[in-house]
């Protein structure tokens, strides 16, 4: 086999992605570098730190791949830079999604630079995305798969000395190539949950950082439901861990309103106060160009795994711009993300700030008569 003279450090999590990923770029000749990424303290049972059980996975791994690896420390930056903006957002009642932050300002920063500074010519991760030949972010080929939505917020300069190298394949691809190779990952489970803090039981743990502030569950027509352990701890569309019940449908969250800290609730998964037509979202950013005119159709996505939707964009007032979509769409939950594009092109995207009147409200608006 040719070698390619170059270096490329990949981001290793212990997962069997990026344990192909690093398969993949030897096998094409890189010189290769594993580096393991330690965000966040926490111990299991046994007074082990959790990170630990994943650097074991790494280690196994570079140990069969015959390639160095090393491990680097960026907890408080990442506490500093993505968790203290989680806790103060769900404070104010929103509903963050700190993978994207984290990597806006950890992965494909701070670790990027940590990369460059060993000598790498690249950082490889195992991002289910691709990249054209203008390092333009695109969806990954596996559409069950696609992780564009938490790039989005990446500076496009950043994904000049970026490589995904299974943005092309599909998981089940991925498992057959870590099988084939008898990868210490091939059969590890997906982590799930939040970004390097994992899945979890999420008012206990948040509660260690937001104190519980008892409140009221009201409908919309102001009679009491039930109560509840405090609006930040609730989103948009929730139906699981209220406590409410009696006859009918299931209740859902529909609405919050900090400032008396009542949470609003209503029955059924198709209420109409669950459905909006139109956002005003901030913080925009592109990873390539901005429209150069308005109003601007593309498509986006509310949440992850969502199909995109046909929207509108309109011209960005003092910093928040209307997006207006062709049918009405459910549970939109400020602080959330929404991200634009144009078939497989992932244009940017903002931060959800508020969402307009329900559906049920207001008329269908004019733009797509």
């Amino acid at each position: 086999m040719e070698t390619i003279n170059k270096t490329v450090v990949v981001g290793m999590s212990g997962g069997v992605d990026s344990s192909v990923s690093a398969l993949l770029l030897k096998n094409q000749g890189f010189r290769v570098i594993g580096l393991f990424m330690k965000n966040w303290e926490e111990t299991d049972e046994k007074g082990v730190c959790k990170s630990a059980h994943e650097y074991e996975d790494v280690a196994r791994v570079c140990q069969q791949l015959e390639i160095p690896y090393y491990s680097v420390n960026f907890v408080s930056e990442y506490r500093e830079s993505v968790f203290a903006q989680f806790v103060a957002d769900y404070r104010a009642g929103l509903t963050p999604n700190p993978d994207i932050l984290c990597n806006r300002e950890i992965k494909f920063k701070v670790f990027l630079e940590k990369a460059m500074s060993l000598g790498a010519d690249y950082l490889a991760t195992g991002h289910y995305c691709r990249l054209d030949e203008q390092k333009r972010l695109l969806k990954g080929s596996d559409p069950e798969k696609d992780q564009s939505y938490f790039l989005h917020a990446v500076e496009q300069k950043a994904f000049e000395k970026v490589l995904f190298p299974i943005g092309h394949l599909t998981k089940k691809e991925v498992r057959e190539i870590a099988r084939q190779n008898h990868l210490a990952t091939s059969e590890k489970k997906d982590s799930t949950g939040i970004c390097f803090i994992g899945k979890r039981d999420f008012k206990p743990f948040l509660s260690q950082y937001i104190a519980l502030q008892p409140g009221n569950f009201e409908t919309l027509d102001g009679k009491i439901a039930g109560r509840h352990d405090g609006a930040a701890f609730y989103t948009i569309g929730q139906r699981k861990g209220m406590g409410l019940g009696g006859e009918g449908d299931a209740w859902f969250v529909v609405g919050k309103d900090l400032s008396r800290n009542v949470v609003f609730v209503e029955r059924g998964a198709l209420h109409p106060a669950l459905y909006s037509d139109d956002l005003a979202a901030s913080s925009l950013t592109w990873v390539s160009e901005p429209p150069s005119f308005y109003p601007y159709h593309c498509r986006a996505k509310i949440r992850y795994r969502q199909e995109d939707q046909a929207c509108i964009l309109h011209a960005p007032q003092n910093g928040i711009t209307r997006v207006e979509f062709e049918e009405a769409q459910r549970a939109v939950a400020p602080g959330q993300s929404i991200v634009f594009y144009k078939g497989n092109l992932c244009l940017g995207g903002g931060i959800i700030k508020t969402v307009g009147p329900s559906y049920y409200h207001k008329k269908k608006p004019l733009s797509f008569q």
